[in-house]
Formats: C-alpha cells, structure tokens, sequence
C-alpha cells in the first residue's frame, strides 16, 4: 500500500507540471482555435533561461523573471508570425507553430550548451515522509505552484475586463468584435499566458536533474491531457493532468508485475493508451464542447 502512495504521490506531482503546460495549450486553443505546438520549446527555452538568472539574481527572482521574459517572446511570436496569418486555414497556423517550436528549440539549444547546466533550485531531489510515504519537495513545490497558478487564472478569467473579453472571444469572435473586443488583443493575451505558464513547467520538468536537449520531450505528455480533458476545458486540463500523471507514474512502479514480458517501462505509453481509448469513446475528451454540425 505504501508504494502505491507513493506512485500516487509522485504522479500527482508530474501530474502538476502536465498540467501547467496543457492550460497553455486550452488557453491558446480557446482563444484562436488553434493548437499550438510551439509550447515545448517554451518550456525548454523557459528552464534554460532560468538555469542562467539563477546564478545572477537568485532563484526566487529568476522563477519570476525568467518566465515573464518567456511569455513576452511568446507574445512577439505570436504578433510577427502568427498575427499575418490569421484568416488562414487552422492546419496553417499549427504547421506554422511546429516551425516556432523548432527554432526557439535550435537556439535554446545553442544557449544550453554542452556543460551540466541545473535549475538551481532549493529542493532537488529532497524528500519528505508522510504516514511511510515518501513525497518530493519538487513535486509539492509543483502542485502548489499549480494550484496558485489556477486560483489566479480563474480570477483573471471572471474578474477582469480582459478576461471577460477573453471569454467573449473564445465563445464568439465575431459577436465579440461587434461588442467592441479586440480580438488581437486577446489573441496576444493568451500567447503571453502560455508562454508563462510553459516556462514555469519547465522550472519543475527537469525533476532535478541536469537540462538536457530532450527536456521538450516531457511537454508531449501534455498531449494526452488535453485530448482526456478537452480542448476547450480549462477545468478538464487540470483533472486530466493530474489523472494522466497518476496513471503513469502507477503503471511505471507496476511495470514489472503487470507486464513481465516486456523490456521496456509502459509507463510512458500509459497516457497514449488512455488518450486512445478516450477518442474512441467521446472523440470531445471528457469535459470538451461537443460540436453540433447543422446539415
């Protein structure tokens, strides 16, 4: 029983930085339409980025500084390349955002280098024990970090004017052009916000470990998350992060018992396998908007 806590615990804790990462991808995708796939480099350029301020400023002020600067590149990104082309077809812009994500990932990758480069942050790979299980600091850090980062979403969305007209031009932009929303406005809004919210998933992603150039590779767990949640589901994006993190984190501590033939740990197939099976039975995801097509 302890450890499948313990698998529990640290799959809620990945889970987290899942689900950092997916609300960028909703927020991007509720506001255009448009599924971003510039959101790993982000995260890599994000952790890197960090990993340099850290040892200038400290890591409290970097984890501050170093995603805000993110989310500005974001939001240049998204005025020079993906403004012009708007009007054109969504497949368009995602291939359009798959060529983003491969720059910022080339000249993020030069800026790594070659030599151990690390976070810096205070936790590493500490742990403490609850009831016999184990729990990292990292991942406390992580669903704390997240649950903030929700709370103050949730109050951007309701309580500001801009967010308000966030949620007007997700819902309808033409409706909310006429109300006198400008729509590029919010497009920017929602590139800046997942640009920070991508970042600071790339502040936890790296588990403490040295950043390497395959550090983007995590942020496709994200994926999964928001075909389960939906893709117009803030809400869903959280429940299906932390349920996919759990998932996976179970299956790899069981690998072994459930699947003795198998070299391999499936626990990094675990997310497809559900994603799978959710497309199969409500291709929406469990929290998306069900579209209705009049014929």
């Amino acid at each position: 029983m302890t450890e499948l806590l313990t698998a529990v615990s640290n799959g809620v804790g990945q889970g987290a930085v899942y689900v950092l990462l997916a609300l960028g991808f909703v927020i991007i995708y509720k506001s255009s339409h448009v599924i971003s796939f510039a959101q790993p480099s982000f995260m890599m350029a994000g952790a890197v980025l960090v990993s340099h301020l850290t040892p200038k400023i400290g890591f409290w002020a970097a984890a501050v500084i170093g995603p805000l600067l993110i989310g500005l590149v974001a939001l240049v990104v998204e005025r020079l390349v993906i403004r012009p082309m708007v009007g054109k077809a969504v497949f368009v812009i995602a291939i359009i955002t798959i060529g983003v994500d491969i720059v910022v990932r080339v000249v993020t990758g030069a800026f790594l280098g070659v030599d151990p480069r690390v976070i810096g942050d205070p936790w590493g790979l500490d742990t403490v024990t609850v009831g016999g299980v184990q729990i990292e600091h990292r991942h406390i850090a992580a669903l704390v970090t997240m649950t903030v980062v929700v709370m103050l979403l949730i109050g951007f969305f309701r309580f500001t004017r801009l967010g308000l007209a966030t949620r007007a031009a997700a819902l309808d932009q033409e409706a909310a052009m006429a109300q006198g929303v400008n729509v590029g406005t919010v497009f920017a809004v929602s590139w800046g916000l997942a640009g920070v919210l991508a970042a600071l998933a790339g502040i936890f992603a790296s588990g403490g470990q040295p950043l390497d150039q395959n550090l983007w590779v995590i942020a496709l767990a994200a994926l999964p998350v928001i075909i389960l949640g939906g893709l117009d589901s803030l809400g869903g994006a959280v429940v299906a992060g932390l349920l996919i993190g759990v998932v996976e984190s179970v299956v790899r501590s069981y690998h072994r018992d459930w699947f003795p033939g198998l070299d391999g740990n499936t626990g990094s197939l675990a997310p497809y396998v559900v994603m799978l099976l959710v497309l199969l039975v409500r291709p929406q995801g469990l929290f998306g908007t069900k579209e209705v097509q009049r014929v």
